[in-house]
């Protein structure tokens, strides 16, 4: 379906959208440079292997992409990036993440419904309890790698004891997750051998778990998912498997980026801080939100349009790749009071954060993250509110999914 024709001669075409040089980010942070363009266009253009993609900078731009007039992305950045097979195309083109319609649905059935709020809410425990046993075990030790001790280690343990993964194979599971996460965004033509090495290791892996439940079942989630996708018969086998690899991913690093950046924004607003000292249980919802909101871990939610359509007076021809800056309309001044400020008392927050995605593809793991961060930022505030950070804050590096450098904290 097209725009009626005299709609479309009175719209400027997508190649009239401003295109911003990757290299316009070096020097600056990706938020200052967002705020600038923000307020000239609501649109702008990157390069993206041979071609381009719009990106959507402003809040009610947002809302026009995340539509019934786009589809989510599926394999095609892979394929501009020269990737048309071998296990980083296998795992995109599997993955509930990146399908649409029918397909979607019936990945996503089997886990939304194991996955569901109120079974996520009953972790708080296990996520709390987890959290203050690495705690108290380095409490008045000095420095410690915040990153490497906790932050990767609560998201990796709780989901490993979800799936009934033994802890003793935690760290090369965590070198797989690392690996994975970078398959997902354009890729470094470098690294692509290590990454298909890894996602080679972790598919096997995961067939290995997949081949113990049908044959010995638990009480556990993964017997369940397995019954499930058995009971049905909906699922290939490589869209069993890669539905596990991409939950294990979702549970796991950017949860982990995001335990680091919240308590580095929180210990350098010492009056934030001290706040949610006081009231751990009464706070840590509004601290997560804001943390998720002021340094979002993913940077993006692309699309595909599956028709033309006018998007703030440019006409994008259907076909066209578009996503949401999540960096920029997190910081849209048209939502947010003072958006470019870190504030846990804020009350603008929309019913709906996309720091979690939209719609349909809304992060099925959602409850299962905000539980992690919640009681983590709690349970530090409760046993070390004297916590302090050493040497430079954390930093998250660019990607489709940002990750931090480093971070050194002190529970003194």
């Amino acid at each position: 379906m097209s725009l009626a024709t005299d709609t479309a001669a009175n719209l400027k075409p997508f190649d009239a959208v401003p295109v911003l040089e990757w290299d316009q980010l070096e020097g600056q942070s990706s938020y200052e440079v967002f705020n600038q363009l923000r307020k000239q266009s609501p649109l702008v253009r990157v390069q993206l292997g041979m071609g381009y993609m719009a990106l959507a900078l402003r809040a009610r731009t947002a809302e026009l992409i995340v539509s019934d007039a786009t589809r989510q992305i599926e394999t095609e950045t892979k394929m501009m990036q020269g990737v048309f097979d071998g296990p980083i195309y296998d795992f995109i083109a599997n993955v509930l993440l990146f399908s649409n319609g029918d397909v979607h649905r019936r990945r996503r059935q089997p886990i939304a419904r194991t996955f569901a709020f109120k079974l996520m809410e009953a972790m708080r425990p296990k996520a709390a309890a987890t959290a203050a046993e690495l705690v108290n075990e380095r409490l008045g030790k000095g420095p410690i790698d915040f990153l490497q001790e906790i932050a990767v280690q609560i998201p990796a343990r709780i989901i490993a004891d979800v799936l009934g993964i033994p802890r003793s194979d935690l760290p090369v599971f965590m070198k797989w997750i690392g690996d994975t996460s970078a398959s997902i965004g354009f890729i470094d033509p470098e690294r692509r051998p290590q990454i298909e090495q890894s996602l080679t290791e972790f598919n096997a892996y995961v067939d290995g778990l997949l081949a113990d439940r049908r044959a010995n079942p638990r009480e556990d989630f993964l017997s369940d998912y397995v019954a499930a996708t058995a009971a049905s018969g909906d699922l290939t086998e490589a869209e069993i498997r890669a539905q596990i690899v991409g939950l294990i991913l979702a549970g796991s690093d950017t949860t982990r980026n995001s335990i680091c950046m919240t308590l580095s924004q929180l210990l350098q607003h010492p009056d934030q801080w001290r706040a949610l000292c006081a009231d751990p249980d009464g706070l840590k919802k509004k601290a997560v939100e804001e943390g998720l909101r002021f340094e979002p871990v993913v940077s993006g939610i692309p699309r595909v349009t599956v028709k033309d359509m006018e998007v703030e007076g440019y006409l994008i021809p259907a076909g066209a790749l578009i996503s949401v800056s999540i960096l920029s309309v997190l910081r849209d001044q048209d939502v947010y009071a003072d958006p470019e400020s870190f504030n846990i008392h804020r009350t603008d927050h929309p019913r709906w954060l996309l720091a979690f995605g939209a719609g349909a593809h809304r992060c099925a793991g959602e409850a299962l993250a905000r539980v992690e961060l919640e009681e983590t930022l709690a349970t530090i505030a409760r046993l070390a509110p004297d916590t302090q950070l050493v040497g430079e804050p954390p930093r998250l590096q660019p990607g489709a999914i940002r990750t931090v450098d480093a971070m050194t904290v002190s529970f003194a």
